[in-house]
């Protein structure tokens, strides 16, 4: 408000020096417009005198004309009076009587010829006074017109400096003006608007008051009437009530559960990476295992580095399974999260092992610092490791500490109060940011320390790519501890909030048995809601139905394509019977050889059974044998093999079925044989069927996507076409504005001048008033 009061008395005074000078302007003009009068009268002198001029001018040439037709007319009479002097010697009586003639004549023209020579001469006079009167004249007009120019001219300049000048002035007051009335009108806008909302507020502030007074006292009778005892009022008794299962509460804490089980695996991956590198760097730096031995020291850091999988690997382990009892059929609070403590137990573990291999670290990091290729710019960055593993392990003991304080509701409720649980958990995000700034300083000074050790003329290639995998190993472990830090002070008040629940209007939990009744009663609750939920009948799922739907606009099996269908399947029947008939003939014509087969091969098997029992009586030793031969030969079974299967029959004549069991087993196996084709034919039409409906509704979608691309166009081509006429649109509104703003700042300055000259009229009148009035008195 104070900047809008000072705007407008900067205003007001611009207004009245426009006034001022509006006035100014006026005098000047008038003294233009009468020098302007005085000239143009000048010229209009000039105008008439040269008029005159013309009309001297055009009679001076009629004179002239005059005394050149008297000039001839005198020369032809006197050839005349030659003429008649000649003729008059010849007859001189002729001559006496026209002579008298002749002299009357010539005292004619003599009379005549004076009076034109006098009159000449008068004109000739009149022109000349006149010339010079016109010259005098012309000079005098010029010589005035010349400084009425010169004061025209800087009466211009004046007049083009002053319209300059006001010109500026006026625009400044009219973009201050803009700026104004754009201000104000905003400031009327939002002041209505502030109304307006004030309004609704307050009518739905009284209307909430009066729902909200009508609701409290129907709930205060329905209390006072219905309700014996209320046990939310007291946190004890409202500690025994049942909470709510808070089904979204569960999935986010699984989401977050799940977040950060990759973080802790990417830590963990990390962390191995970073200790077995380390376990590969000592044994080669500063003493190469492979040429020299190393120090026991170092030796002894070597083994307890190789020991890191032991309890690095049990933190992504107790990680998970803290991951696996958040479901949505559990309650997760700090009560009921008994796998936490199992993680802390693995944290603990880790800790100690830091500890352990601290003092072994720091030494070969001094031991190192001895040696005589260690430079005084390799020491200095020994030296900010040295102090950058104290502080990773003092950091891992603060983690545990607060992880192990997390862990205690589980197991003894009472080892830490509800309200420390904010505390503890902004300690842990703390905790975790100072863990991921040590860690970019321990990446940033073994960055140095490598590239410091690159330089060392006993460097060895295997000791460069050790550095660069326990950079790598690092940056990974930074990157990792930078995301658990963002990640868990992005979730604090989620953590803070959803960690501690319990019964509606009153504390948390008390003792994870209550967690254990809710579940149950939710167990309950939704094998009730089961029972009463009816099956419903069968049908075709909507989104399937769409699908289907879809599929049928985008195909284009007419009703045609169909009847060709119909008829390549009738054709493929006809050709699998005559098949069938063709098989089934193949069938009795194998039927016939089998037994044929049969036949021959049961006389020989007869045949050679008598020979058999005749050499048996004979050679009896040799005969057990062919005996023994000749079962082993029946009991082998015979396989017969051909393009359409195989067959095994055995020529044992105890188990040997007989010709009509084979005639079914050759039968059953042909016939199986048969099916078995006939499916895999009507498999492959069937797909052969599929694929070709399937790309001829490919090439209906590439048709249809085709034609929706090309209307696509259309409506882009449409929208910048849109796009320029609201440009054009917007072009000419602004400009129409332009122009309106223009008229109105003029509009507005001849209202200041209406207003300044009443202003002097009503102070000329105050003043001649005043002279009057005094007047009178006197009088």
């Amino acid at each position: 408000m104070a900047a809008a009061a000072e705007l407008q008395g900067k205003y007001q005074k611009l207004a009245q020096e426009y006034s001022k000078l509006r006035a100014q302007n006026q005098v000047l003009k008038k003294g233009v417009v009468d020098e302007q009068a005085n000239s143009a009268s000048l010229k209009e002198q000039l105008k008439m005198k040269d008029q005159s001029l013309r009309k001297l001018q055009q009679e001076m040439d009629s004179l002239t004309f005059r005394n050149q037709q008297l000039a001839k007319r005198v020369e032809l009479l006197q050839d005349e009076l030659a003429l008649s002097e000649a003729r008059g010697k010849k007859n001189k009586k002729s001559v006496e009587s026209s002579s008298q003639l002749s002299q009357e004549q010539k005292s004619v023209f003599n009379e005549d010829l004076q009076k034109k020579i006098e009159e000449n001469e008068r004109l000739h006079i009149l022109f000349f006074e006149a010339d010079e009167q016109h010259k005098r004249l012309e000079a005098e007009l010029r010589s005035r017109l010349e400084v009425l120019e010169t004061d025209a001219a800087q009466h211009q300049a004046v007049v083009d400096s002053l319209t300059k000048k006001y010109t500026e002035t006026i625009e400044k007051l009219q973009n201050d003006k803009a700026k104004l009335e754009i201000k104000s009108q905003t400031l009327e806008r939002e002041a209505k608007d502030c109304r307006l909302r004030t309004e609704e507020c307050q009518q739905q502030l009284k209307n909430l008051q009066a729902a909200l007074g009508s609701r409290l006292e129907e709930s205060l009778c329905i209390i006072n009437e219905k309700v014996p005892f209320n046990d939310t009022r007291s946190a004890r008794y409202n500690a025994l009530n049942v909470p709510l299962h808070n089904r979204r509460n569960q999935l986010k804490l699984r989401d977050l559960a799940g977040q950060a089980l990759a973080f802790v695996q990417e830590l963990v991956t990390a962390l191995l990476n970073l200790h077995t590198y380390t376990e590969q760097k000592v044994q080669i730096f500063p003493i190469d295992s492979a040429t020299d031995t190393i120090s026991p020291l170092n030796q002894k850091f070597s083994q307890y580095l190789h020991e890191n999988a032991s309890y690095v690997r049990p933190l992504e382990e107790g990680m998970l399974h803290l991951f696996e009892s958040i479901t949505e059929d559990t309650v997760t609070v700090l009560e009921t999260t008994v796998k936490l403590k199992a993680f802390s137990e693995h944290l603990a573990s880790y800790l100690g092992f830091l500890r352990k291999i601290l003092p072994y670290q720091l030494k070969s990091l001094e031991e190192e610092c001895e040696s005589s290729l260690c430079t005084a710019a390799l020491r200095a960055r020994n030296m900010e490791l040295h102090r950058d593993m104290k502080r990773l392990t003092a950091v891992f003991e603060k983690l545990h500490t607060y992880v192990s304080l997390l862990a205690l509701p589980s197991t003894r409720p009472e080892g830490l109060l509800r309200t420390n649980y904010n505390f503890v958990f902004t300690n842990i995000a703390a905790s975790l940011h100072g863990f991921h700034d040590i860690l970019k300083d321990i990446s940033k000074h073994y960055s140095q320390k490598a590239a410091l050790e690159q330089e060392v003329p006993t460097a060895t290639q295997k000791l460069i790519t050790t550095n660069d995998c326990i950079l790598s190993s690092v940056a990974a472990l930074t990157n990792g501890a930078g995301k658990m830090a963002s990640f868990f002070s992005n979730n604090l008040d989620h953590f803070s909030s959803s960690l501690s629940y319990g019964p509606k209007g009153g504390a948390e939990f008390i003792s994870p048995l209550s967690a254990e009744c809710m579940l149950q009663y939710k167990k309950k609750a939704a094998a009730y809601v089961k029972s009463l939920k009816k099956p419903c009948a069968e049908s075709v799922p909507y989104e399937e139905a769409l699908a289907n739907r879809r599929v049928l606009l985008s195909s284009t099996e007419s009703r045609e394509g169909l009847a060709q269908q119909v008829q390549q399947s009738l054709e493929k029947i006809a050709k699998l019977e005559q098949e069938k008939e063709h098989w089934m003939l193949e069938a009795q014509l194998a039927k016939i050889k089998l037994e044929k087969e049969n036949q021959k091969l049961k006389n020989s098997l007869s045949g050679h059974l008598t020979e058999t029992i005749q050499e048996h009586s004979l050679l009896p030793n040799t005969a057990e044998q062919k005996k023994e031969t000749t079962e082993k030969s029946l009991r082998e079974p015979i396989k017969s093999t051909s393009l359409i299967g195989m067959l095994t029959v055995t020529t044992d004549n105890e188990k040997a079925p007989d010709a009509e069991s084979r005639e079914d087993l050759i039968k059953t196996h042909y016939m199986a044989r048969i099916a078995e084709l006939t499916s895999h034919l009507q498999l492959a039409d069937s797909k052969s069927v599929h694929f070709h409906a399937e790309c001829r509704a490919l090439a209906k979608r590439l048709s249809l996507a085709e034609k929706s691309k090309e209307s696509l166009t259309e409506e882009l081509k449409l929208a910048s076409q849109n796009i320029t006429r609201l440009q054009d649109e917007l072009m000419t509104t602004k400009r129409s504005y332009e122009d309106q703003l223009s008229m109105m700042s003029d509009h507005l300055c001849s209202m200041n001048e209406t207003l300044t000259k009443q202003r002097e009229e009503i102070d000329t009148l105050k003043m001649t008033s005043k002279g009057n009035s005094k007047k009178n008195k006197n009088r």
